[in-house]
């Protein structure tokens, strides 16, 4: 029994994180997923829908009706072939690799193009070219933060009158200190900030002498 159980626990699907992340825009459910994927890992082209039942513990009209939404979105095939005079139904991902290619590479244009945009933002901000110093450091921040909050970050630079990438580079260093990751997280600092103020201040105002 032991040995079954971590036969089936090394018997692991490799998942794709891309696919996991954009399934939704390849119009297609959470039961055609994990058929997509036992298809992905399948060692054996042969089309079995009985395998991928017991496989995945689905009852086979399901199997069925998730095999119908994979060829309806356009992602598999079930095409004929006909190997030593006996004629088998094989399923062909092409359409699914091209279109997981055609995500890839148009999620990578977007990153360039955020990037680009960012950079622009700097250049708009300071009223002048960014020098290719500046520019590797705006990209070393970008590998450990996001767009929302580097520009939050020039934004407060700005507001404080000043522009240099130094500055910013310590208000970053601060707000991943404090664990800062978003927006909100900034606004709650803020408030927090504005409130110990206050109570200092508040503490400070007090007439310790005239107290009874």
């Amino acid at each position: 029994m032991m040995n079954k159980v971590i036969n089936i626990l090394q018997d692991n699907f490799v998942v794709s994180k891309v696919l996991l992340a954009n399934y939704n825009k390849l119009k297609i459910k959470e039961k055609d997923l994990v058929v997509l994927i036992w298809l992905i890992n399948s060692k054996d082209e042969v089309f079995n829908p009985q395998k991928i039942s017991e496989d995945l513990n689905i009852d086979l009209p399901n199997v069925l009706e998730a095999i119908e939404n994979l060829n309806n979105a356009d992602l598999i095939s079930i095409n004929t072939s006909k190997k030593n005079g006996i004629i088998e139904e094989i399923v062909d991902l092409t359409n699914y690799y091209k279109k997981m290619a055609f995500l890839i590479i148009n999620e990578d244009e977007k990153q360039e193009e955020n990037k680009s945009n960012i950079y622009d933002n700097f250049e708009k901000e300071f009223g002048r070219t960014l020098s290719p110093i500046e520019y590797e450091l705006i990209s070393g921040w970008l590998e450990n933060n996001s767009e929302e909050i580097i520009l939050y970050a020039l934004k407060e630079a700005v507001f404080n009158g000043v522009s240099n990438l130094k500055y910013i580079d310590k208000i970053l260093y601060d707000w991943n200190k404090k664990g800062i990751k978003t927006k909100e997280d900034i606004l709650n600092d803020k408030k927090k900030f504005k409130k110990e103020k206050e109570n200092k201040e508040q503490l400070f105002d007090y007439d310790w002498l005239n107290d009874e």
